[in-house]
C-alpha cells in the first residue's frame, strides 16, 4: 500500500468546489423598460421576459460605450422583445443588483424607464437565451416579477398611467 504523500493530507483541509476569493469589484450600468400596453378592455398590461433561470423580469441589458441610458434601454426592448414602436415615456427610477462571476463582484446599476409599445404590440418575439416572453395584465405581472426592487418601480409605473391619463 502507498503511503498518501503530504499535499494529500493537507488536501482534506480545502473543501473541493469552493468558490475562488473575490478579486476584482466591476461596475456595469445597464438599463430597461417596464413596457406596458392597453388591451382591447382598456386594461393595463406588462410585457415580462423569462429569463434563462425561469425568472420574469423586465427587458433590460447592459448600456453600450457612448449611449445613453435611454437609447440602452429602448435598443434593449427592440433586441430583447422585437419592439420597435415605442415611446419613451420618463425615467422611474434606478435598481441595484450584485452578483458573482467567478472571482469578480459585479455591481449592477440599472436606469428603468416607463415604455409604452405602439402599433402591432403582439408582434412579441424573444431572443434565443430566454425561456420566455408574454405580455401580462397588471396584478399578475406584479405576482411573477421576481425581484422587488422592480415591483416597486411597477407600482410606480402604475401610479403615473393613471395620474398622467397615459
Amino acid at each position: 500500500m502507498t503511503k498518501p504523500s503530504r499535499l494529500d493530507s493537507i488536501k482534506k483541509f480545502f473543501p473541493k468546489g469552493r468558490k475562488p476569493s473575490i478579486q476584482e469589484i466591476v461596475r456595469e450600468p445597464t438599463a430597461g423598460g417596464i413596457v406596458y400596453r392597453k388591451n382591447d378592455k382598456g386594461e393595463l398590461e406588462i410585457l415580462l421576459i423569462q429569463d434563462a433561470k425561469d425568472r420574469w423580469t423586465i427587458p433590460k441589458g447592459h448600456i453600450e460605450p457612448g449611449e445613453t441610458a435611454v437609447a440602452a434601454a429602448k435598443r434593449e426592448i427592440g433586441e430583447e422583445a422585437g419592439l420597435k414602436n415605442v415611446e419613451m415615456q420618463g425615467w422611474l427610477g434606478k435598481i441595484h443588483f450584485r452578483y458573482r462571476r467567478i472571482d469578480k463582484l459585479v455591481l449592477m446599476t440599472t436606469q428603468i424607464y416607463l415604455v409604452k409599445a405602439l402599433g402591432d404590440t403582439d408582434a412579441i418575439k424573444k431572443e434565443e437565451w430566454m425561456n420566455g416572453i408574454k405580455w401580462f395584465n397588471f396584478s399578475d405581472a406584479f405576482d411573477e416579477i421576481e425581484y422587488e426592487d422592480i415591483g416597486k418601480l411597477m407600482l410606480l409605473a402604475k401610479k403615473r398611467i393613471r395620474q398622467e391619463n397615459l
